[in-house]
């Protein structure tokens, strides 16, 4: 019976396989050929082994239980963007976590983006507060602890054979980073109303911060490109007053990073401003640039889809820009309240992904 079984399997194989003219021997398909290079396609996964621990699968567009940077692969993804925080309080998103999600993508032979965020929980336009090990530090004390904590991340990876192609330093750093309680310390760029504290301008400060994770991950990492991100990338005003700014003060990086989440009535206008942005940012600054962040309601895939091919079409045309990050992709099913990822309630991609595909 076993070997009648080898047998119809061996039959099988032979007749899914096409055969050579010449003397009949079987040949098989290849196997897929995945550009890993050039113009990045990038995708923030950070939630996904959180996501897996909770029982979430994904699959292909026609039904089958798969991996999902696997997946992302396929889809034309070359590139893993992944967030770190020094201590949240549930653990994910920790260094350990970081390496192990980098571990994956490395074995994909994807590129990779580590965004540091400075903080034990999200930093954005809303908040940049300083993690809790760090509060009540001096100023030498906290660029040591944003040194510290930059190459110990960057030192395990490596010794993972993981070097990262990116670093931010921050993440959506409008309103500065590293807000405390102590007004002579705090790296807010303005005056910044949350908690009743209100955050006082320090630009040395933020700008010095930016500095020290730079050379940070360059002692650790010197060929990596170091990224300050901004929120709003079709905000021209406030871009040019941040790294005015950061220029007037010294700050040391490579690239200035965007975000854009554009709705269904708005994103051709957005789309055109952050172009213009962009192409401002490097004439003005001499930097490459890159959309580190972007996004559109999930159940419009076909306006995503129109919105993501022009995104990627635009900025491919720019000589300066390095890639664009599309983030949490693989989010549905309304996944931590976020409704911005790119798949359906039954956990396969929509359209809107195959702008990546190109």
């Amino acid at each position: 019976m076993k070997l009648k079984h080898l047998f119809l399997s061996g039959l099988l194989l032979l007749g899914a396989a096409a055969c050579n003219d010449d003397n009949d021997t079987p040949v098989f398909p290849e196997e897929p050929v995945y550009n890993m290079s050039g113009f990045a396609k990038g995708s923030d996964v950070s939630w996904l082994t959180q996501m897996e621990a909770s029982g979430i699968r994904f699959y292909t567009a026609d039904g089958r239980d798969t991996e999902c940077m696997t997946l992302l692969r396929d889809l034309g993804f070359n590139a893993i963007r992944l967030r770190v925080w020094v201590n949240p309080e549930d653990g994910w998103c920790n260094r350990d976590d970081v390496l192990a999600k980098a571990w994956r993508a490395r074995q994909l032979g994807y590129r990779l983006m580590i965004d540091f965020h400075y903080s034990d929980t999200w930093t954005d336009p809303s908040a940049q507060f300083k993690p809790s090990a760090w509060q009540g530090l001096t100023l030498d004390e906290l660029h040591a602890a944003i040194r510290t904590h930059t190459q110990d991340v960057l030192n395990v990876l490596k010794a993972q054979g993981i070097t990262p192609e990116w670093v931010q330093v921050g993440n959506e750093n409008g309103p500065g980073m590293l807000w405390d309680t102590d007004q002579t310390l705090s790296g807010a760029t303005y005056d910044v109303q949350s908690d009743g504290i209100t955050y006082p301008a320090n630009p040395a400060n933020f700008a010095a911060f930016i500095t020290t994770g730079c050379r940070a991950a360059k002692e650790v990492c010197p060929e990596t490109k170091v990224i300050v991100h901004i929120q709003s990338g079709n905000d021209n005003s406030l871009f040019r007053w941040i790294f005015d700014l950061l220029r007037q003060n010294g700050a040391e990086y490579d690239v200035i990073g965007m975000s854009l989440y554009p709705d269904a009535d708005n994103w051709q206008t957005m789309l055109a401003d952050c172009v213009a942005n962009m192409q401002d940012m490097n004439t003005r600054y001499g930097k490459e640039v890159m959309i580190c962040e972007t996004g559109m309601n999930w159940d419009e895939p076909d306006t995503s889809l129109a919105y993501l091919t022009e995104l990627l079409a635009r900025c491919r045309e720019l000589p300066a820009c390095l890639g664009v990050f599309y983030w949490e992709p693989q989010c549905y099913a309304g996944w931590n309240g976020y409704f911005k990822g790119a798949f359906d309630d039954s956990g396969r991609p929509t359209i809107a992904l195959d702008a990546f595909k190109n």
